[in-house]
């Protein structure tokens, strides 16, 4: 696996992943058109592109040892000592395998460099197996929080966060 910091040349790629990614493992948890509409909001070039070169959020296209794409992943300081995991997806036939722990690990290493306290996420109530993943990483629930994400949806998540 490596990871390549994302450029204006891999947002196809993430658009499509997510695509694919998102309409195989949530459909189970949210109605597809809530899917559509955080797809359609999500993954467009001007929200993207504020990954590029920023100094305070990263995205990275996860590759297998091919060059072929097999997910993507980002993060963003917070402030007050604290980094937010904000996407971690991997095409299904590739988890399970460590991956997305070394993912974990890599923005723990980065936040720990930045001097971040702690690690953030939010994750769907229903996500079972990345709530326990989390878990397994040393994750906690601190809070349990519904968001308003427009468009008469909301986002029903656990808070969770991990001391660094």
């Amino acid at each position: 696996m490596r990871l390549d910091p994302l450029t204006p040349d891999d947002f196809a790629t993430i658009a499509s992943l997510g695509e694919r990614i998102w309409r195989q493992h949530y459909a189970a948890m949210i109605s597809l058109e809530q899917i559509d509409y955080m797809l359609a909001g999500r993954y467009t070039p001007d929200k993207l592109a504020a990954y590029v070169g920023a100094d305070d959020r990263w995205m990275y296209v996860v590759r297998d040892d091919d060059g072929a794409p097999i997910g993507y992943l980002s993060y963003a300081l917070r402030g007050d000592g604290e980094m937010k995991l904000e996407q971690l997806y991997l095409l299904a036939d590739r988890r399970g395998g460590g991956l997305g722990g070394r993912m974990i690990a890599h923005v723990e290493d980065h936040a720990r460099a930045l001097g971040c306290a702690r690690l953030m996420l939010t994750v769907n109530k229903q996500n079972a197996g990345a709530i326990a993943v989390y878990q397994r990483r040393g994750f906690a629930v601190r809070e349990s929080a519904v968001f308003d994400i427009g468009g008469g949806f909301v986002m029903d998540d656990y808070v969770m966060e991990k001391a660094l």
